[in-house]
């Protein structure tokens, strides 16, 4: 089973509000990161358009559509956002192929924690029905904890999305000390999600190290990448960047 590659440019936008105008120009990047063998774009939209605007929602769907016509290609949009009116009216409108409702607290950096089904349950079951009866796929972010996830089927959504960001932290420390996190959290709950029959993606500082570990997590169908792969692009370019990112996933 090969997992696909989606590249998060949000911090693309970052650079390019913190001028103002066009450069860089999000639409040409995602061009350059797909020629470069990614399988999808991904992009937060918040509510505060630090980064991706609501106009470049729109712009990205349009591309990624004319991309596949002319290529005969399969590029996935993925939107990530919090559950709410905002940002399901956001998905309904752009219609992307997956729809990533992650939990947000006022005033984070990043996202940094899953959802609590026992909390969560019911906002979440609302908002992906809705979002499954117009065709989209939905994820949910999750931590590891085995008590929580045994609940995720629950939810109705079709994948969870791993936050990585603990296991990131890990192989920082020691490329042991990820590994150990990577079979003693990740791999438990992989098989957890596994038996509830829904499909698992991950995300959070997986970078060209980690991922030759993470990599072989049981039934890992997509990884969700941004600020490491954009920083190594600082570098050494996106296609480099991008390659790197690729081959470290096979």
């Amino acid at each position: 089973m090969k997992t696909k590659l989606s590249v998060n440019i949000n911090k693309v936008a970052t650079l390019r509000n913190s001028r103002g105008g066009d450069i860089p120009n999000l639409v040409h990047f995602a061009e350059l990161v797909l020629k470069a063998g990614a399988e999808g774009i991904t992009v937060h939209p918040r509510e505060d358009e630090r980064h991706i605007r609501k106009d470049d929602v729109f712009a990205l769907k349009e591309f990624i559509t004319n991309y596949n016509r002319k290529n005969n290609a399969s590029i996935e949009y993925n939107i990530e956002g919090e559950p709410s009116s905002r940002f399901i009216d956001l998905a309904l409108a752009a219609k992307p192929d997956q729809a990533t409702l992650v939990p947000v607290t006022p005033g984070e950096i990043t996202s940094d924690h899953g959802f609590d089904f026992k909390k969560d349950l019911e906002t979440i079951q609302e908002y992906s029905k809705i979002l499954k009866k117009e065709r989209i796929r939905t994820a949910l972010f999750v931590d590891t904890d085995l008590e929580n996830l045994k609940l995720a089927s629950l939810a109705g959504a079709d994948r969870v999305e791993f936050y990585t960001g603990p296991f990131a932290e890990e192989f920082d420390l020691s490329p042991e000390a990820g590994k150990i996190s990577f079979e003693t959290l990740y791999v438990p709950a992989a098989k957890e999600i596994l038996s509830q029959k829904i499909g698992i993606n991950a995300g959070h500082d997986l970078d060209r190290h980690n991922l030759r570990t993470f990599s072989k997590l049981p039934g890992l169908l997509e990884v969700s990448i941004g600020h490491r792969l954009i920083s190594y692009a600082l570098e050494v370019g996106i296609d480099k960047s991008v390659k790197e990112y690729l081959q470290a996933l096979s």
